[in-house]
């Protein structure tokens, strides 16, 4: 038997402010809710003159947050836009996979530093996100991450979360569910230079983890304290952006890395990784699928979204992982992704050709004229903005009348043909940074009789 895999876009809807991180909500009953967040850098617009010297005013970080419904048996436009909300620019967000209070709740972090609760309703058959309740981190950071202390699914008490900032700290939040409050329960400094990943041991969430632009992977164990890591790695040569803790099998972690590396791990021999996978981009986040424990979604900034198949590394500790599926339709830098937990059925049974379809902020074209449009733009000079700390983000390409240029990549489906799994269709959702677009598409598997 043989494996392929194909992927094929549904929809891309420009999100206007350039686009970080998408996630759909877990929470049973609203497995059709997505939300988009975006980081914008604004440059000055004007000067001030104090004295003999000329000074700017500083760089605003704007944000925009988007609310989608999906319908997936509408196979050619499945998302609806319910609620765009201006904001902060946000670097990171997450749903709460149990409802607090009763309701889905979405945790966002932000160019101010704030942790922002956030909670999802239905009134009137219209959801909303309303604003609950923030804290400040501290003053003259970035909030860079976060992670629920629920991710297998089931409800702690009490919930917590996990913050990275800017600084190198770490940010262990509590939430009070009967007030819905979040209180800062321990502040720590972790890494030199900027933490851009925090997470959970999702099987013991005691246990913690970060990763920092100095090339360090930390483990810590709030029941000994913050004075100390329980270990630290420099297996990744580079900065570590990415860190998840897989939910059906104890022990697995997964990290990836601007050094182009996704490492996967048992946390009880840190000593060496049990694969290393080059995926030849900057590995900015790693998402396990929701019911499928060897799938990893994984966005590789210069390199697209990659699907990997770690079944065989978990087990046997192959060398590398598998890569099943590469998703190359993005024009920039890939960086925020994630799986649906939305029953695929309808979408199975059609064999039907989606429609590359839009939802554009303004104006009548589709999207796909106008990344055309800018892809046709590519030959003309570039001025590059560059500043700290936060050089990822902050790194702006603009052609001479200011427009920005999205850098161009291959654009064509692949198809793998690695071991064996059951036939079956995924819904995902991924969004890429400088050509500020969200798409849609599924990844379909087919298991089939090798050829003779």
């Amino acid at each position: 038997m043989a494996r392929h895999c194909k992927t094929q876009t549904l929809q891309i809807i420009d999100t206007e402010y350039c686009a970080d991180t998408t996630e759909w909500c877990p929470v049973g009953g609203w497995h059709n809710i997505l939300a988009c967040g975006t980081y914008q850098l604004k440059k000055p617009e004007s000067k001030h003159v104090a004295g003999d010297e000329e000074t700017y005013n500083p760089h605003t970080r704007l944000g925009r947050l988007y609310l989608y419904c999906c319908r997936p048996d509408q196979l050619f436009i499945p998302l609806t836009e319910v609620q765009r909300t201006e904001t902060a620019a946000i670097l990171d967000m997450k749903w709460c996979h149990v409802p607090v209070a009763e309701s889905p709740m979405l945790g966002i972090v932000n160019a101010k530093g704030m942790v922002e609760l956030c909670r999802l309703t239905n009134s009137e058959m219209m959801c909303r996100l309303e604003p609950v309740c923030s804290v400040d981190l501290g003053q003259e950071c970035l909030a860079l991450s976060l992670d629920w202390s629920t991710g297998l699914g089931e409800s702690t008490q009490p919930l917590k979360i996990i913050s990275s900032d800017s600084k190198g700290q770490l940010s262990l939040l509590q939430i009070q569910e009967s007030a819905v409050a979040l209180d800062i329960l321990a502040q720590w400094k972790a890494h030199d230079f900027e933490a851009w990943i925090a997470a959970f041991n999702y099987w013991n969430t005691e246990i913690l983890y970060s990763g920092g632009d100095d090339c360090k992977l930390r483990g810590w164990d709030m029941r000994t304290g913050t004075h100390t890591s329980i270990f630290t790695s420099s297996r990744h040569t580079m900065g570590v952006c990415s860190i998840q803790s897989n939910s059906h099998r104890e022990n697995i972690l997964a990290t990836g890395s601007y050094d182009e590396h996704i490492l996967l791990w048992d946390i009880r021999k840190m000593k060496q990784p049990l694969a290393d996978t080059h995926v030849q981009g900057g590995v900015w986040r790693l998402k396990w699928h929701p019911t499928h424990e060897h799938l990893l979604l994984a966005a590789c900034m210069h390199n697209g979204f990659q699907i990997l198949d770690c079944q065989t590394s978990i087990a046997q500790t192959t060398e590398e992982c598998n890569i099943l599926s590469s998703y190359d339709h993005h024009n920039s830098l890939a960086y925020g992704a994630d799986w649906s937990k939305l029953s695929l059925t309808e979408l199975s049974a059609t064999n039907q050709e989606p429609l590359f379809s839009a939802s554009c902020g303004s104006g009548s074209r589709s999207c796909s004229e106008q990344v055309v449009q800018k892809l046709e733009l590519q030959g003309q000079n570039l001025k590059i903005f560059y500043e700290s700390p936060t050089a990822s983000f902050d790194l702006i390409l603009e052609d001479e009348v200011g427009g920005y240029i999205p850098e161009a990549v291959a654009t064509a489906n692949k198809i793998f043909e690695p071991g064996p799994v059951q036939s079956e269709t995924h819904l995902l959702a991924t969004c890429s940074f400088y050509d500020h677009v969200l798409h849609v598409w599924r990844w379909d598997c087919n298991l089939t009789e090798p050829s003779k």
